[in-house]
């Protein structure tokens, strides 16, 4: 089953090459999108804020492994209590893995009990696709100008177990502590780890 997941992760990152990918330095490719209440979100409604975007998949190991340890939400937390935006994005599409309805996407979140500012459902793979997202989680972090400051892992640890979250280094918090603080993003690319994106 691991060898699947990897072998189906390869796949992916292979068709997307094609793909322009978002470029960390320049400006982060505007998207629109409905959130699972039916409010249409477009990334300049958060202009001047820090916007933290999480690909994800309730179904995929790694996603279950940052929200049942209650990292993933202790991260959302943090980063809204702070003023930053939080996006999930799920962009599974239809008839894939991890595709949901609004109404079972917000029973989701409400049973994790998940932080985010808001869940966008991306069954059409336009903003994944326009963001090159490969796995889930896939992370990036906008800065209050619109910057792509950071892609990539959300951590150090590419395991899907636990254990390994304590003593990994956090690039996302690293991320937006740094732009809170004035301060250029030490690690700003790395590569992401998880399942791929269902498209």
């Amino acid at each position: 089953m691991k060898k699947l997941l990897l072998t189906t992760a390869l796949v992916v990152w292979t068709s997307a090459s094609a793909i322009a990918a978002p470029v960390v330095g320049e400006a982060a490719p505007i998207w629109t999108g409905m959130d699972t209440n039916g409010v249409e979100h477009n990334l300049t409604d958060f202009k001047g804020k820090t916007v933290i975007m999480e690909w994800t998949n309730h179904e995929c190991p790694y996603v279950v492994k940052h929200y049942d340890s209650g990292n993933m939400q202790s991260l959302q937390k943090e980063a809204t209590d702070n003023g930053a935006v939080w996006v999930t994005i799920a962009s599974s599409a239809e008839g894939k893995q991890g595709h949901v309805t609004a109404e079972e996407a917000n029973a989701i979140m409400e049973e994790v009990g998940s932080n985010a500012t808001a869940r966008i459902l991306d069954a059409s793979s336009e903003i994944g696709q326009m963001y090159d997202a490969k796995t889930t989680p896939h992370m990036f972090v906008v800065d209050p100008e619109g910057t792509l400051v950071y892609a990539g892992a959300i951590d150090s640890d590419p395991s899907f177990k636990q254990d390994g979250i304590a003593d990994a280094t956090n690039y996302v918090k690293a991320a937006w502590e740094a732009v809170a603080a004035g301060e250029p993003v030490e690690v700003s690319s790395t590569q992401p780890y998880g399942c791929s994106v269902k498209y």
